[in-house]
């Protein structure tokens, strides 16, 4: 899956030539710089490490330093492997938007927003208690029983329950590239992709 890292810019929509309003997302995709490439005598395997948006020396640790210095660029905020180029790259290579085509379908995986603790309701989908009134009082989100008393007595792992919600790692598969603007470094995607603005997405296709 050869790709590209890019940053989520916002979501607008466009009209194409029926009329029909599209919603879509603007990602400022590349260029990335080829930070190290893998190959099969060495690392057992072929893949390029792409590194994109340019991280301050200060905040850099001097492994990352040498790691850029090797590829002479400067120390990047997002690496990451990718596998599967047609074309061969060198060390230093830098890789733009117009490896995309208008019309060819993408994945596009990103880090979705976090919502803070969340109840079961929120988070599971659970109905919660239907019936707000005959005695019942205090319980209409709460999330029931979680497990039998005297056997199993424990409560089994994986049981669906309150806490933290969101910053997973989300991929959206099948977006179709509408637009490709090369000069702004611009892929215009149709539909949603996860993470906040300015959020980093990896782009697969």
């Amino acid at each position: 899956m050869s790709g590209l890292i890019g940053k989520k810019i916002g979501m607008t929509s466009i009209f194409d030539e029926n009329g029909k309003n599209i919603p879509c997302t603007v990602i400022e995709a590349g260029p990335c710089i080829v930070t190290q490439v893998r190959t099969e005598e060495v690392d057992g395997y072929n893949a390029l490490q792409l590194g994109f948006d340019d991280a301050t020396e200060k905040s850099a640790t001097k492994a990352d330093l040498g790691h850029a210095k090797k590829a002479g660029t400067s120390v990047k905020r997002k690496v990451v492997e990718f596998k599967g180029f047609d074309a061969e790259y060198k060390l230093g290579d830098s890789i733009t938007v117009e490896q995309f085509t208008e019309g060819e379908f993408v994945d596009v995986a990103g880090t979705s927003k976090g919502k803070g603790f969340q109840g079961v309701v929120k988070r599971h989908g659970f109905a919660g208690v239907g019936q707000a009134t005959h005695g019942q009082h205090n319980r209409l989100r709460a999330p029931g029983s979680i497990g039998a008393a005297s056997y199993p007595a424990r409560v089994f792992k994986g049981m669906k329950m309150a806490g933290r919600m969101g910053t997973d790692t989300v991929k959206v598969q099948n977006l179709r590239v509408l637009k490709v603007v090369p000069e702004k470094n611009l892929l215009v995607v149709k539909g949603c992709v996860p993470g906040h603005k300015n959020s980093y997405v990896i782009i697969e296709k």
